[in-house]
């Protein structure tokens, strides 16, 4: 596990008296099904922020980095049958890796997070012919294939289509770099 997570399972106990396990099992007792959905009571009914919220869901569905056998295996799984998007996830990975030694990939079931001291964009295979790249970037206005998140994903402000390699050009890369420079 790496340090800010355990961070955060630290301070969650501290802030709320109880225990990571505690309250995957008070998650898990609420039957609920969707990600969202637990979310949100975490957040209505226990007063969490979304980071919180968002860790506790993602540990009691196991759908985490941390609760998978090896963050690779999340990768296959997300690219099982989207195989040929593989090239552009793997395009924007090493331009990602350029930004500096404190950019962090984290896996999740189906996306990849990229993050600094906060997380800065998310890389997903949204569809067999797509992936889509969450930037957070605030303060733009969307313009041209930067466009507006909307329900795409509530940690992110905008949002670019991919369909090949060749779209992850200069223009991409610097919206994420602005991005990845705010999250530092």
């Amino acid at each position: 596990m790496d340090q800010a997570a355990q961070t955060m399972i630290d301070n969650l106990q501290k802030n709320t008296g109880k225990s990571l396990s505690e309250w995957i099992k008070i998650v898990q007792g609420t039957g609920l099904q969707k990600h969202g959905e637990m979310v949100k009571f975490l957040k209505t009914e226990h007063g969490f922020t979304h980071g919180f919220a968002n860790m506790v869901v993602l540990k009691a569905k196991g759908s985490d980095a941390g609760s998978a056998e090896s963050p690779d295996d999340l990768i296959v799984k997300q690219y099982k049958g989207k195989e040929q998007l593989l090239p552009i996830y793997e395009a924007l990975v090493t331009r990602l890796k350029q930004f500096g030694e404190d950019v962090e990939l984290a896996p999740k079931n189906a996306y990849v997070s990229a993050r600094s001291k906060k997380q800065f964009a998310l890389l997903q295979p949204s569809t067999k012919t797509r992936l889509d790249v969450g930037i957070n970037l605030k303060g733009r206005e969307p313009e041209g294939r930067l466009e507006k998140s909307g329900s795409f994903n509530a940690m992110c402000s905008h949002r670019v289509k991919l369909q090949s390699a060749d779209e992850v050009d200069a223009e991409l890369i610097g919206w994420l770099k602005a991005a990845y420079e705010q999250a530092r």
